[in-house]
């Protein structure tokens, strides 16, 4: 990884993102997984900020897992027409594009 505090902010803007439309499907019928991915998402984007910020020997790893829980919680969220699962894809896209740097 190149730029750490691109990544760093990335994955906590997609955290941010992942648990507001977690919260916001949660009462909605058939986006079970969607709330399912966006809080493992939301907990792999904060694990992987904080692992870049302290040059953990095990960041690298932790971005390759965070790169495919975005690309799949974008996948899912982009499934709904709705605001919150928009901006959590969004998110997504943009943390899984700063930790393949």
């Amino acid at each position: 990884m190149k730029n750490v505090n691109v990544s760093i902010e990335a994955c906590l803007a997609c955290m941010v993102e992942c648990e507001k439309c977690a919260t916001d499907c949660l009462t909605m019928q058939g986006h079970e997984e969607c709330v399912k991915l966006c809080r493992d998402c939301a907990d792999i984007c904060a694990l992987c900020a904080r692992l870049c910020a302290r040059d953990s020997k095990f960041a690298d790893a932790l971005c390759t897992l965070c790169v495919k829980c975005c690309e799949e919680c974008a996948i899912e969220c982009n499934k709904h027409d709705m605001e919150c699962c928009k901006k959590c894809a969004d998110a997504c896209k943009k943390c899984a594009d700063a930790c393949k740097m």
